[in-house]
């Protein structure tokens, strides 16, 4: 299983260790991942995601994992949050008409 965040994308990344006499060292960057469980409110269902710690944080400064994900872009959602993103746009159009 790959480190890559589910609703961000983030992947780790490649760098240099520096010592003070500037030897220098290959290290990886890896993502704060954390296995969560996110409660969808259109949908009425909880899914279990393995996200960032910033990813976690900004689900959160959105309103939700709804609000999330209808604001993030394909490119950056695994496959099973596009097909959650998709889920929610149908159950939000389903919505829409019955509150007017």
């Amino acid at each position: 299983m790959t480190r890559r965040c589910e609703l961000t994308g983030t992947l780790p990344l490649s760098g240099q260790l520096r010592s003070h006499a500037e030897n220098s060292t290959k290290r990886k960057f890896r993502p704060n991942l954390c296995d969560v469980t996110l409660i969808s409110d259109s949908l009425g269902r909880s899914f279990s995601l393995r996200v960032t710690a910033r990813a976690l944080k900004s689900v959160e400064h959105r309103g939700g994992l709804d609000a999330f994900l209808l604001k993030a872009a394909d490119t950056d959602l695994s496959e099973r949050c596009l097909k959650m993103k998709r889920e929610v746009q149908k159950a939000v159009k389903a919505a829409a008409p019955a509150a007017a």
